[in-house]
């Protein structure tokens, strides 16, 4: 039976889990272009999941993919929203992780012994969609001709996005192992019959 130290120590870990994926959504770090000119000085790019900034643009950030972005090819366009909106997506998964989390240490021994199964679940589908979004992104690295330039390389929020999704599925592997190798926590002590003499 999974005991509520189990349950702490992967809400701590959830966590951190899920700064990861807010940290890989909000930063311009998914794919990024960077090249030295022979003068010295080095341009760069960066693409974000709904953001791209630019070292010689003003102003340095703004919206991405935006309309002049996808006059040419609808599909890449089409493709990154559709990244950003999973990874959106994903943090609401994660947000309703933590509540069953909170419930299931609220709850006593009765929602320890099966809210492993509704976490695990909930992790589980954090990791699919977390994995999804991230797919889309390598897939477009690897296919989309905007990237067929030297110079462009997958950036650390494509990384904590892997980390994140990663250690959901741990976790929940985790949480189901417990559940069936730990003996069954004893709540309360046997009280000793006055009449047994």
């Amino acid at each position: 039976m999974t005991r509520k130290i189990v349950y702490s120590v992967a809400l701590g870990v959830f966590v951190c889990t899920t700064v990861l994926t807010l940290v890989s959504l909000l930063t311009t770090h998914w794919v990024t272009y960077s090249v030295t000119a022979s003068t010295g000085s080095t341009f760069s790019k960066r693409l974000g999941l709904h953001e791209s900034c630019s070292s010689v643009a003003d102003p340095a950030c703004r919206p991405f993919p935006s309309d002049d972005d996808c006059r040419d090819d609808k599909t890449f366009c089409s493709l990154w929203r559709t990244s950003g909106f999973l990874l959106s997506f994903a943090t609401i998964v994660e947000l309703a992780t933590l509540v069953s989390f909170l419930v299931v240490l609220a709850g006593g021994k009765f929602k320890r012994e099966g809210g492993w199964r509704l976490i695990g679940g909930f992790l589980l589908a954090d990791a699919v969609v977390e994995f999804a979004s991230m797919g889309i992104v390598a897939w477009l690295f690897e296919n989309d001709s905007q990237f067929v330039v030297p110079g462009w390389s997958l950036d650390y929020s494509f990384y904590l996005c892997t980390t994140s999704a990663s250690v959901s599925v741990l976790l929940a592997a985790v949480l189901a192992a417990s559940a069936y190798i730990l003996p069954p926590e004893d709540d309360y002590e046997s009280l000793e019959d006055p009449f047994d003499g």
